[in-house]
């Protein structure tokens, strides 16, 4: 009689659905790309955390203005040129157009490595910029995963990016106090020979899953709530480069630190906020909660802001701030891409991410320059209270968000 008991859990493990795991062609496409886009998002972070300060050694340095336009430049150029690219790695393949971004991209580390004035860096950072190829990278893990496991392959590449800035937080200070400004522009450029190599060598090919006839424009731009990603991820970026325009002289009055000591500080608010963020990445996983996900982190983003901004006298806070802040950034960093992925029609895929990585390089550009307006001509706490402003517009749209199934 009880012959059949040890049967019945089997059937009903059985009769559960396998979890989708990555294929190897499927995992070793989503690793590289993410390698790439974490090796190249390097290469245009590491300037971010310490040029406030290491601009001072430059003609122009002081000028609050100049230095802002020079952290932001490359988003202005990014932002012309996402879209033409995001549609010609539609037609044309996503690696060529890569590469010919990536030789761009060294092009402009060069050309600061080798100038003497803010001036000569915006005009490198532009050229670098001009090599908009994030939404073909995107686009390329879309080729080569099915939507089944995309999400995961995604949230891969959208946290290399917090992933990149963490390294950058930590690395720059180091670079610049061994090798000064000219040096870390040096390794820049280096940094974008790598991602050169891997894209034209390591990266597996991924046939386009659509013909590029069918981008169009007017398909993407009335969805509702890919207009609201895009929307998302201008503020994130323009509130991220704002904050790095003030944020290093801070540290260092505050602080009694150098440029080449800052990683002191950028280090354990790195390690503490990724501690804190992986609950919270695993809740939202397992529990499918990715619009509350979106709300509460934009939410505790707009607080964390504004008592930023009323906390700039006091190192210690700023620091606990700081994780707060990281927390926040890196959630959102990871969440947002692989919800656009989900919410565009595969045939507009690249034209879709070509509009969120403009809205991305757009907020890059206006944070440096709002940053360096702000902080030169009103004070650090109007830097912060922007930012705060900001989040909380984005608090409001992003509660009228669907997410998808």
């Amino acid at each position: 009689m009880n012959s059949a008991a040890p049967s019945q859990p089997a059937q009903a493990d059985a009769a559960k659905p396998a979890k989708l795991k990555l294929t190897p062609t499927e995992r070793r496409a989503s690793t590289t790309l993410a390698l790439l886009f974490a090796v190249r998002m390097l290469g245009l972070f590491l300037l971010t955390p310490v040029f406030a300060d290491a601009a001072k050694s430059l003609s122009g340095g002081s000028n609050a203005v100049l230095v802002g336009a020079a952290i932001g430049a490359y988003g202005l150029t990014q932002a012309i040129l996402q879209i033409p690219l995001g549609m010609a790695s539609d037609r044309f393949g996503r690696r060529p157009v890569i590469i010919a971004g990536m030789v761009l991209f060294i092009i402009g580390g060069i050309v600061c490595a080798l100038s003497d004035s803010v001036t000569g860096v915006v005009i490198g950072r532009s050229i670098q910029g001009l090599g908009a190829i994030s939404a073909a990278i995107t686009a390329w893990v879309a080729d080569a995963t099915r939507p089944e496991v995309r999400t995961r392959a995604m949230a891969m590449v959208g946290g290399s990016i917090g992933i990149s800035f963490a390294l950058a937080l930590v690395l720059a200070p180091l670079l610049v106090e061994y090798g000064g400004l000219s040096g870390l522009f040096w390794v820049i450029s280096l940094l974008g020979f790598v991602s050169l190599l891997l894209a034209t060598f390591i990266v597996p090919v991924a046939p386009l899953q659509t013909p590029a006839i069918q981008s169009r424009a007017q398909d993407v731009l009335k969805n509702g709530d890919l207009l609201r990603l895009n929307f998302g991820v201008f503020c994130l970026h323009c509130i991220l480069m704002s904050i790095f325009v003030v944020a290093p002289p801070l540290l260092i009055g505050l602080g009694g630190l150098t440029t080449g000591t800052l990683w002191k500080v950028y280090l354990p608010v790195i390690l503490a906020s990724f501690v804190a963020m992986v609950p919270v990445v695993f809740y939202t996983e397992t529990r499918h909660v990715h619009k509350q996900s979106l709300e509460w982190s934009v939410a505790g983003l707009a607080i964390v802001m504004a008592i930023m901004a009323f906390a700039t006298h006091s190192f210690a806070a700023i620091v606990v701030l700081f994780v707060g802040y990281f927390v926040a950034f890196n959630i959102l960093e990871a969440l947002q891409p692989s919800l656009v992925s989900r919410v565009a029609p595969a045939e507009h895929k690249g034209l879709a991410l070509g509009f969120y990585n403009m809205s991305q390089a757009l907020g890059v550009a206006a944070g440096g320059a709002m940053g360096g307006l702000l902080a030169r001509y009103t004070g650090v706490p109007a830097v912060f209270l922007m930012g705060a402003a900001l989040a909380a517009v984005w608090f409001f749209t992003a509660r009228s968000f669907k997410s998808p199934t």
